[in-house]
């Protein structure tokens, strides 16, 4: 698979949707991922991204103007030991359960579909960084439906073990704007991960489309010690 420039693969698409970006700083010091969300309602671009005890939520930036929190409210990130949870829902909440029962991160998605957003049915996204010891592994999951007919959930997970420095897997959403939109197809996209984490951070973030961009989240985990730097972004202030 030919290793993408992430900047250019984001300018490239002027609606991902929804995006995950996990892997390894370009010195190998890190593990590292990337959340954003983009929007094309007016509920959809009403949120920012706010930190928590154990990662961040979405939150309406403007009260008054929320119409439907179904979808749009939820915990994107959350920490359970020495695994980072990532995800585009509340699925968020049903891996950290499940994994905490001893299920694996694929056993604690076999409950979950993609989203009840018709005609879109938008794919569930997810991404699970494991760091102990010196040690990093991380896994994806996509669930969608199968071309769009919501009567048949197709569940994809793929797994990277000591993943290469400055190269990163990129999941999203949509493949790009439409009505209905299109999912994502395919194995997660390799990109390339460049710089520190404001580097990469200003990276993505002047990349993702001005008009429909909301909110970004970067976390750069030293993989020797564990401890964890992160910058939120939010284009509503």
């Amino acid at each position: 698979m030919i290793t993408q420039d992430l900047g250019s693969a984001l300018k490239a698409n002027s609606y991902p949707g929804r995006g995950i970006v996990i892997g390894r700083s370009e010195d190998g010091k890190y593990a590292v991922t990337a959340y954003f969300i983009m929007g094309r309602s007016v509920n959809s671009r009403n949120r920012v991204f706010t930190a928590t005890e154990d990662g961040i939520k979405t939150e309406a930036f403007d009260p008054s103007k929320l119409t439907d929190p179904h979808l749009i409210i939820y915990s994107p990130v959350r920490v359970l030991g020495n695994k980072t949870i990532v995800t585009n829902g509340d699925q968020t909440d049903t891996i950290y359960e499940l994994m905490d029962k001893q299920q694996t991160f694929e056993q604690s998605l076999r409950g979950r579909e993609f989203e009840d957003d018709a005609p879109n049915y938008t794919p569930r996204i997810s991404g699970i960084m494991h760091v102990e010891s010196g040690t990093y592994n991380f896994a994806m999951s996509i669930l969608k439906s199968a071309d769009g007919d919501p009567s048949s959930c197709e569940r994809h997970t793929f797994t990277y073990s000591n993943p290469k420095a400055g190269v990163g897997r990129f999941i999203h959403t949509y493949i790009g704007d439409g009505n209905p939109l299109p999912s994502f197809e395919g194995e997660p996209e390799k990109v390339t991960i460049k710089g520190d984490i404001d580097t990469f951070t200003n990276e993505v973030w002047e990349s993702l489309n001005e008009d429909n961009k909301v909110s970004l989240f970067v976390r750069y985990i030293d993989i020797a010690t564990g401890e964890a730097d992160t910058r939120i972004v939010n284009k509503n202030k």
